[in-house]
């Protein structure tokens, strides 16, 4: 395929980080993630393990420099490490990284094979490290399991960011103990405000807690230190000081940081979406199978013609979510 122009949306960012959903399916159930009984997509809606690697070959040819896997939970896709190993072949010709996100409940199965494939980090959601409050904001989990994962992982070599979404109410009170913990086991910690993605059960706006007053009570317990370190994601951070560990802030709402945009999202039905606060999006799916790899350039082109300033994400008693996709659709 003839070559083609950087990845430059209307806004003049540089798009470079390729998150790539492999499936929708999961098995947790997330109170602010999804309803208790999901419907998921048929498996044959998704795209397929040659498909997904040939768009990532395109990404990085015209210079996507990072790719992460998410879900859903990508690593119950029975096929996910082979997809690993493929976009793996990148790495040092064009790809800088390969990672994942993941919940860790097989994570312990698959850590020595990620590190064998070059995976060198991993996102581990973790909003609890309390048996009870982790089943319960889970609806079902098993923090052992996620805990062996993370071990597991740690055992290979690979290094551990924890990602933890801020509950007011249900987990608000464990973060001092989370991060506390993560330096104490040379992790890093991001902290996530609540998104309004799909429709769940329960009312986001009793769940809400704005990462500034967080910051704020965790300054009076802990040294943190302003850290100019960017991975191509959106969290700000700080360094705990006389330790490794960073402590990242992803606020889309209390703060918005969409200036340096760098991403977009490949879905799990196969639509590319410029914005994770935005329904519009390209049918990537469509476009390779009516066009093949011909096709693939005007899709992406077209993509990145709609990439929006910024999100529109709030947060208000009755206010619908901001799209119809669940977070597991389109990815973390």
């Amino acid at each position: 395929m003839a070559a083609a122009p950087a990845l430059i949306d209307a806004h003049g960012r540089a798009i470079q980080y390729l998150r790539i959903s492999v499936t929708d399916r999961c098995d947790l159930r997330c109170r602010y993630c999804m309803p208790e009984k999901m419907r998921f997509l048929p498996r044959g809606a998704l795209l397929s393990l040659d498909e997904l690697a040939l768009v990532a070959d395109r990404f990085v040819a015209r210079g996507v420099r990072k790719i992460r896997l998410t879900g859903g939970e990508p690593l119950v896709r029975g096929d996910t490490m082979a997809l690993v190993r493929r976009i793996a072949r990148h790495l040092g010709a064009g790809l800088d990284e390969i990672t994942l996100t993941t919940n860790g409940t097989h994570l312990a199965d698959h850590a020595e094979a990620l590190r064998d494939a070059g995976v060198r980090r991993i996102n581990v959601s973790l909003d609890s490290r309390d048996p009870e409050t982790f089943r319960h904001i889970t609806r079902h989990g098993e923090l052992a399991k996620v805990l062996a994962g993370i071990a597991a992982a740690r055992a290979a070599g690979i290094a551990i960011k924890l990602n933890m979404v801020a509950l007011k109410g249900l987990n608000e009170s464990e973060i001092p103990a989370m991060l506390a913990w993560a330096a104490a086991e040379g992790m890093d910690l991001t902290l996530i405000e609540t998104m309004p993605l799909g429709e769940v059960e329960e009312d986001r706006t009793d769940r809400f807690l704005p990462l500034t007053g967080v910051l704020a009570a965790l300054r009076a317990r802990f040294a943190l230190i302003p850290d100019t370190h960017r991975t191509g994601g959106p969290a700000r951070y700080w360094r705990v000081a006389d330790t490794g560990t960073r402590l990242g802030l992803i606020t889309p709402l209390s703060a918005n940081f969409c200036d340096g945009c760098n991403r977009v999202r490949l879905a799990s039905d196969g639509k590319l979406y410029m914005c994770l606060g935005h329904d519009a999006g390209v049918d990537i799916k469509a476009a390779l199978r009516g066009s093949g790899p011909a096709g693939l350039d005007e899709a992406i082109d077209a993509a990145l013609r709609r990439k929006p300033a910024r999100h529109d994400f709030r947060i208000a008693a009755g206010a619908a979510p901001a799209t119809r996709r669940h977070m597991s659709v389109t990815g973390g």
